[in-house]
């Protein structure tokens, strides 16, 4: 899916810990496939989520300073890092005038040589943690896969689907049967036709791989995947559903010739990464660059460029310099103060607006109820005042999204409603009407509910003397929290609610939340699938014992509408019950969603040409518009 790993909290398995520690460079999230753009509410959020949930896939980050560098012990390489790092913080392809050649100019150049291929330089943050689809944690590898492989269905910049290995499908009338017949001419990279047969191989393959962390997910529907030709793929399913493309959207297809040989597909490293793609691995070392060549005659669309080098920068400050200088072309993130100087250059446009993935980000309310606590994990320590709807208003109404916006996104984000982000379409209520900014209704609230500061201290206390003292927590390596922390103190200070703030280290931060609920307040945030099923689920009662649930959210009615709109095959009808849940939702305020942030790239206008700039949503590393620019005439 695209996405689909959060910014957890979760997951106590200890398994689900090691891969945290292993993958540690890791900070995700949540979406599987593309990144949020806040390195900040990254991995803590898909680990927590997708262990909790079955491992969930989300969208992942890698945080400038939890990444691993790798070190080479040669004198002369040792100089050379040394040298890139004073010119920009990144490692080019090696072997000097050949890899220059083949990238397109030197670093720090803003031309080409006419005779030279057209590669575009694209700088990033990350580097894939993992070649291999099954074991990709970081978003970073899920842009390569999606270069490289071929899935079932495409997902377009504006949330629809098209087919994209099948030219056509049919559906059984009852909806569990999907007889695909696949296109002609299709190979992969080493020359081998694709049948059938390898997307059998690769869809069992997925199911069967306990050790794979995301992906097998997207298989709990199947009931058997057969190839009556070489042509034809019949997929069954245990029962109807109505997101289907999505979860065959990042199942990559693998050659079943090369992966059938393969004795533990969970070490497999995939070196060669051997797709049916746009793009196919050229030269990759990890931490520096990813050297990806043009397949121009791809059986749908080849790219107009020769090829694609992905560059790693050790932070984003060098990201900014390196596209001011030109030595790389686009980059995929940036600090949000940094938008202004680059608008001002003449050779450089700045591009926002919502993530290819979904994301939002969720102050968090601990609702727990004590006969809902998990019996073996619940510590469940949340302040008795947030069990009162009334105080929970109160905090809403004084909470000022539109100031949080503008002091900590600089501007660049939109308040938010629901979990449900704005960028998920027609599934996101947009007819809700907000608790507006308003802090004498929410003292006012508060007076009238009996909470009052009866020794002028300046906090507030309930009927039975609790002062409106809440902890409050996130994740210590998010950029965004502090600051939002500080707002908000601010704010809910001038209703009488004091908090005692402290960032944690995400394990740590994991271990309080879900299923312990041993906090009151806690700031963090999600990606999203480009289906609402998942983030829908979070607030569900049946996963409070789980990990996935992070408020203790219990409603019966929103129960009944969840079960319901998961397997409801009238679009229209599903949508008006997502609508339905997220209203029943922000009435009850488990959650209060401060903001949707954008995505802020930025390309030079001097060397490629053709960026789709206008789709809804903002992916420039993405197929949409790696396959359509060509170089400026």
């Amino acid at each position: 899916m695209l996405i689909g790993c959060r910014t957890p909290a979760g997951g106590h398995d200890g398994n689900h810990f090691e891969l945290a520690r292993d993958c540690h460079t890791v900070n995700f999230a949540k979406v599987h496939l593309r990144f949020l753009e806040k390195p900040s509410e990254t991995v803590d959020f898909v680990l927590r989520t997708a262990v909790a949930h079955g491992q969930r896939p989300f969208v992942f980050y890698q945080p400038e300073e939890k990444r691993m560098k790798r070190y080479r012990f040669t004198l002369l390489v040792l100089m050379l890092l040394l040298f890139m790092v004073a010119c920009g913080g990144a490692t080019q392809p090696t072997d000097s005038r050949q890899e220059t050649a083949d990238t397109g100019a030197a670093a720090g150049s803003e031309e080409t040589s006419p005779a030279a291929p057209s590669v575009v330089r694209i700088g990033w943050g990350g580097s894939p943690d993992s070649l291999n689809p099954g074991l990709g944690v970081l978003s970073e590898a899920y842009t390569l896969y999606e270069l490289v492989y071929d899935t079932m269905y495409q997902l377009q910049p504006d949330g629809s689907y098209t087919l994209e290995l099948a030219e056509s499908v049919d559906v059984s009338d009852d909806g569990t049967v999907y007889t695909f017949t696949l296109r002609e001419g299709i190979t992969f990279h080493d020359g081998q036709p694709l049948t059938a047969s390898d997307v059998v191989f690769t869809y069992n393959l997925y199911a069967a791989q306990e050790d794979f962390p995301f992906l097998p997910v997207y298989t709990d529907y199947f009931e058997s995947v057969e190839a009556p030709d070489d042509k034809t793929v019949r997929l069954t399913l245990t029962e109807a559903i109505p997101n289907i493309e999505s979860q065959l959207v990042f199942l990559y297809v693998l050659p079943e010739h090369i992966w059938s040989q393969v004795e533990n597909p969970a070490e497999f490293e995939n070196t060669a990464m051997i797709g049916t793609g746009p793009f196919k691995m050229k030269e990759y070392r990890q931490n520096e660059f990813v050297n990806l060549e043009a397949v121009k005659d791809h059986y749908l669309q080849g790219p107009k460029v020769d090829g694609a080098v992905f560059q790693t920068f050790d932070n984003q400050d060098a990201l900014v310099q390196a596209l001011k200088t030109g030595q790389v072309d686009m980059i995929t993130e940036m600090p949000n103060t940094a938008v202004a100087s680059l608008r001002n250059d003449s050779n450089i446009q700045v591009v926002t607006g919502p993530p290819l993935a979904p994301s939002v980000s969720d102050i968090i309310l601990n609702v727990t109820e004590p006969e809902n606590c998990p019996p073996d994990d619940g510590v469940c320590t949340g302040h008795p005042a947030l069990l009162d709807r009334n105080v929970r208003l109160a905090l809403a109404h004084a909470t000022d999204k539109q100031n949080i916006i503008d002091v900590v996104l600089l501007g660049l984000g939109s308040p938010g409603l629901t979990l449900i982000p704005d960028s998920l379409g027609v599934f996101y209520n947009d007819q809700i009407q907000d608790y507006a900014f308003d802090v004498a209704k929410a003292n006012q609230i508060l007076d009238d509910a009996g909470y009052v500061d009866t020794d002028n201290d300046g906090v507030r206390e309930t009927p039975d003397g609790q002062p409106l003292i809440f902890r409050l927590n996130w994740p210590s390596d998010s950029t965004n929290a502090p600051r939002t922390a500080e707002l908000l103190s601010g704010t809910w200070g001038q209703i009488g609610v004091r908090t005692e703030q402290q960032a944690l280290d995400p394990d740590a931060l994991t271990s309080i939340c879900c299923p312990a609920f041993d906090f009151d307040i806690i700031l963090w945030g999600w990606g999203s699938d480009p289906d609402p099923n998942f983030l829908l689920s979070v607030m569900t009662t049946a996963e409070i014992t789980t990990g996935t649930s992070e408020t203790g959210y219990a409603n019966p009615d929103y129960d009944a509408l969840y079960a319901q709109q998961a397997t409801e095959l009238d679009k229209d009808k599903r949508i008006e019950m997502v609508h339905q849940m997220q209203a029943i939702v922000h009435h009850d305020l488990p959650y209060i969603i401060p903001y949707y942030d954008q995505a802020v790239q930025a390309f030079r206008t001097d060397r490629f040409q053709g960026w789709l700039t206008d789709a809804g949503k903002v992916a420039l590393e993405d197929a949409s518009s790696l396959l359509i620019i060509e170089p400026v005439k």
